[in-house]
């Protein structure tokens, strides 16, 4: 099943590019030449440099080589999604245009000049020469004219859907606040303040400088508590150590606090939680916490269980007090239905980054019970964050980043 899934897929891709080729170059092209042969060039050469961004990725090649293929590879896919999906639109277009160029510009009947009379005993005249006139470049056909309207068109709208969407994720997360009110928590703990970040990403695109923008957005909340919610990076530590430094300048009355998402076991999630440690962040692997209002607990993501690792509620929950109200750090919404068997008040998660690349959000919202925001399961509340990062493009579409502050309500205030 496996091999036919690979097949079927790259059917499909192979398709697509083709009739992206068709589209952009061989239909605005009078004939063959290079016009066309450096779209084929362009089009092969682009997924060639993404593919060999995401092996590269996987297999820990030497880093120089990941930041070399990274960006143009990665912005080749989303520039490519949005290629083929302008394309796509355009073929509603075209036929409305055309209708429209044939109605402005009618076919004018050519007329002939007719012969002047005779005079009468006047000697018969030869043919007289044809003027000479330079010869005039051929119009194109309308066809040829929409089709260059069309394909121009759609890779403007490409390019500029692409280029403000990347400018949104290199200036840094926004700040989004939602107030959570919790039936169990104190009157003394309303308006405690948890800053929640996930899906940082740090790659090599996203290096150091991304970093320290999101540590100086969440200091800039001055939140009690911060909630580092899984996938904060997509590397080793000896690669992206360095990168993850500015962590270490997170402030808040009570820590910050770290679970771990599926991309730390594809990254060597042992060593990033050491990592992660040294930074001044405390993990919750698959434990709990007594803070002095409520219990603040974080389990393992699932991909864990690969390696023995998995998410364990029963250990980070278990022999609580039921009394006390609870937050949960789990990186995957889908982790939902565990804690509300487990009485918990609050999840925190992300993982889904709200779609990151319309129409991505379908996809994610298909998969997740909760795709972005705030939602309700019996009487337990689910809060999934869109991610401050992205993986793969360093582009988002639809899905703005944030960094969320939870403000904690007490029904007894």
């Amino acid at each position: 099943m496996v091999i036919v899934f690979a097949l079927l897929a790259l059917g499909v891709m192979v398709v697509a590019n083709w009739y992206l080729w068709r589209r952009l170059f061989r239909d605005t092209t009078a004939g063959p030449g290079w016009v066309r042969r450096a779209g084929a060039v362009l089009i092969a050469g682009g997924w060639a440099l993404c593919i060999g961004a995401l092996v590269a990725e996987r297999t820990e090649a030497p880093f120089w080589l990941q930041r070399t293929l990274a960006w143009p590879g990665f912005l080749w896919m989303a520039l490519a999604i949005y290629l083929l999906l302008a394309v796509v639109v355009g073929e509603a277009v075209r036929p409305l245009l055309r209708r429209a160029l044939e109605r402005r510009t009618p076919d004018v009947p050519v007329r002939r000049a007719e012969p002047e009379p005779a005079t009468v005993g006047a000697p018969p005249r030869g043919p007289e020469p044809e003027p000479v006139t330079p010869p005039e470049a051929p119009a194109p056909s309308r066809r040829l004219f929409v089709s260059r309207v069309v394909a121009g068109a759609a890779a403007a709208a490409a390019v500029g859907t692409v280029g403000y969407g990347t400018y949104g994720v290199l200036r840094g997360p926004g700040v989004k606040r939602v107030t959570v009110p919790l039936a169990r928590l104190p009157r003394a703990a309303h308006g405690f303040r948890i800053a929640v970040v996930s899906d940082i990403h740090l790659s090599p695109v996203l290096g150091r400088g991304f970093a320290q923008k999101v540590v100086d957005t969440i200091n800039s909340t001055q939140p009690d508590l911060i909630a580092v919610v899984g996938d904060l990076v997509d590397g080793s530590v000896a690669n992206l150590g360095p990168a993850a430094a500015p962590l270490a300048g997170l402030e808040a009355r009570h820590g910050a606090y770290f679970v771990t998402g599926n991309h730390e076991y594809f990254s060597g999630a042992g060593q990033w939680i050491e990592e992660v440690r040294r930074l001044g962040m405390r993990p919750l692997e698959n434990a709990r916490t007594e803070l002095p209002y409520f219990d603040l607990a974080g389990v393992n993501d699932i991909a864990g269980e690969s390696e023995g690792q998995g998410p364990d509620f029963a250990r980070a929950l278990g022999d609580r007090d039921r009394t006390r109200a609870c937050v949960l750090l789990a990186h995957q919404p889908v982790q939902i239905h565990e804690a509300v068997e487990h009485g918990v008040d609050l999840q925190l998660s992300g993982h889904t980054h709200g779609g990151q690349l319309f129409p991505g959000n379908l996809i994610a919202g298909a998969a997740n019970p909760t795709l972005a925001g705030l939602d309700r399961y019996g009487d337990t509340q689910l809060y999934v964050s869109r991610g401050a990062g992205a993986w793969g493009p360093p582009t988002r579409v639809g899905a703005p980043s944030d960094i969320t502050v939870v403000e904690l309500a007490s029904k007894q205030a």
